[in-house]
């Protein structure tokens, strides 16, 4: 939460700070913030097999959290575009390091069949930081009179704090006794233990994902739509809060069944977000697509983290979360140059109606995921 926090803060004004400070265009921006994502995706591999080796979870996080901490300050200090994406970049890697091994370490440590409930409180939380974030980011804007750096420079306080709880707060568990140790992760005999059902997970999160670009692109959006300067980061708030007031409830029904019922709501979603966004005029139509973005989010992140811890040996969640987060990290670089293409192209409309078109074609894997799920059950 403190890590958002303080991430927030600087993301909610930073797509206005490259177009209107450093004079980047839309498709700069969806190209940072595609090759930033998907810098953490592939981190996340190695520091998620790694940890399955080492058996040992928070150290690899606590690096991470140390690392993203460490580079804040040099979001206020950045004089040009290449300083920003240098710092945005090793911000990522920081993020990379720390999230495949917290996620093995929050399925380790939640009760059998309550894996939904456990990555759904963990979303709910990131996503309380993440709208406080923006809000920290709305007044202190007022207060510094639309000063961007002074705004960057609090933003330090709150991610040296969450490196510190991690370091001195954080108790992990012993290993159980009898779990393997895999001495490769990453060699063929060990992913095939991964599993279809796995891989099918990662297939239809994959989809998702090209149909989730950028939230960067709901900030554009908005200053498109006549939102003022300071109140730009209304926008992740807005969408934030819906996030995480439907996270954790979704999580605890998914664990009664039926994710993939769930998964099919927020993809419904994510297409009437898209299509309002597109298609519906002023602040209004703004805040109904954002808060619909925001909802999508809820229905579909944690369940599909869960659908991973779920589907893999216990022994192998780090690589298992490593490869998963390389995947949709990728296909989110995808899908943000092509949203920002578009932009360029054929303007707002053309970027959120491609990305309903995205997110209806993605519908096509459930039905599939659905049959394997119910099959393993009746293995069991």
């Amino acid at each position: 939460m403190l890590m958002d926090v303080s991430s927030e803060m600087i993301h909610a004004l930073l797509p206005a700070y490259l177009t209107l400070g450093l004079g980047a265009s839309a498709l700069a921006v969806g190209v940072i913030e595609g090759i930033a994502e998907a810098t953490a995706a592939i981190t996340k591999v190695f520091s998620g097999a790694l940890s399955d080796r080492l058996g040992r979870r928070k150290g690899l996080a606590a690096l991470g959290y140390g690392l993203a901490a460490l580079t804040k300050p040099v979001f206020p200090l950045a004089p040009s575009l290449g300083w920003v994406v240098a710092a945005r970049f090793i911000d990522r890697v920081g993020k990379g390091i720390r999230g495949a091994p917290r996620d093995a370490l929050v399925a380790d440590l939640a009760p059998k069949g309550r894996q939904g409930a456990a990555f759904g409180l963990r979303q709910s939380l990131d996503t309380v930081g993440a709208f406080l974030g923006p809000l920290a980011a709305i007044g202190l804007m007022w207060a510094f009179a639309n000063d961007f750096q002074s705004v960057f420079w609090v933003a330090v306080i709150p991610g040296l704090l969450s490196f510190a709880l991690i370091l001195f707060a954080v108790a992990e568990p012993p290993r159980p006794p009898g779990r393997r140790a895999p001495r490769n992760p990453l060699a063929r005999a060990e992913l095939g233990l991964l599993g279809r059902t796995y891989w099918l997970v990662v297939g239809v999160a994959t989809l998702f994902t090209l149909a989730r670009f950028s939230e960067a692109f709901l900030i554009l959006r908005a200053q498109e739509a006549g939102l003022a300067l300071m109140l730009l980061p209304l926008v992740l708030v807005a969408m934030n809060i819906a996030y995480a007031l439907t996270a954790w409830p979704a999580g605890m029904v998914s664990d009664r069944g039926g994710k993939v019922a769930l998964l099919a709501v927020g993809l419904g979603l994510l297409v009437l977000a898209d299509l309002v966004l597109a298609l519906a005029g002023g602040l209004w139509g703004l805040g109904l697509g954002v808060v619909i973005w925001g909802l999508h989010m809820g229905f579909t992140q944690g369940l599909l983290a869960a659908l991973v811890a779920e589907s893999v040996p216990a022994e192998l969640r780090g690589t298992a979360f490593g490869l998963y987060n390389l995947v949709t990290g990728m296909a989110l670089l995808l899908a943000s140059v092509i949203a920002g293409a578009l932009w360029q192209a054929y303007g707002p409309q053309g970027t959120f109606v491609a990305g309903a078109g995205f997110a209806a074609a993605s519908a096509l894997g459930l039905p599939v995921l659905a049959r394997r799920l119910g099959g393993a059950r009746r293995a069991v």
